[in-house]
């Protein structure tokens, strides 16, 4: 009788372990924001530089795929996977089926052009691998992707579209 009880505890268990340990995209499609694409390799050779580099070129599309909610991108966060960090500290409001490109670089934000710059002349995504994280303002996940570039960019662009 107790073999049986233990038996079925540790399925249990392992039913358990094996629903946490279940990749972070499974949860994605419960936010209206997601991570359309990233152009994560800058074309051209990567200069950091503020005046004359290209880090105005690398770039990630946020979209709302929302067919009814406006959001505002206030207070959400982007990440990478070494805690590179950008948060969106001034209004942009993204109507459904509207997006927003974060670059690289310094610039004027602007909500016609659809474009917030993250005002950093530093790379933010690695040209071989990394991890993109959107966080809502509260701090939950919105979405999350992994790449790599002998993985996921075939044509060798430096861009990965996600969500079509």
């Amino acid at each position: 009788m107790r073999k049986r009880h233990v038996m079925a505890t540790a399925v249990t268990a392992g039913t358990l372990a094996a629903l946490a340990a279940a990749p972070a995209q499974a949860t994605e499609y419960s936010s209206a924001l997601k991570v359309k694409g990233v152009q994560y390799d800058a074309p051209g050779r990567d200069s950091n530089r503020c005046d004359g580099g290209n880090t105005r070129e690398e770039f990630l599309t946020i979209k709302n795929y929302s067919r009814t909610a406006t959001v505002n991108l206030k207070g959400y966060v982007v990440k990478d996977a070494t805690g590179n960090t950008f948060t969106f500290s001034a209004n942009h409001y993204l109507q459904p089926g509207d997006y927003v490109k974060l670059r690289g670089g310094r610039g004027t934000d602007s909500d016609g052009g659809n474009v917030v710059y993250r005002q950093n002349c530093n790379f933010i995504w690695n040209n071989d691998k990394d991890t993109i994280y959107l966080y809502k303002p509260g701090g939950s996940r919105a979405d999350v992707h992994s790449y790599t570039k002998s993985a996921n960019d075939r044509d060798g662009n430096g861009y990965i579209n996600y969500h079509g």
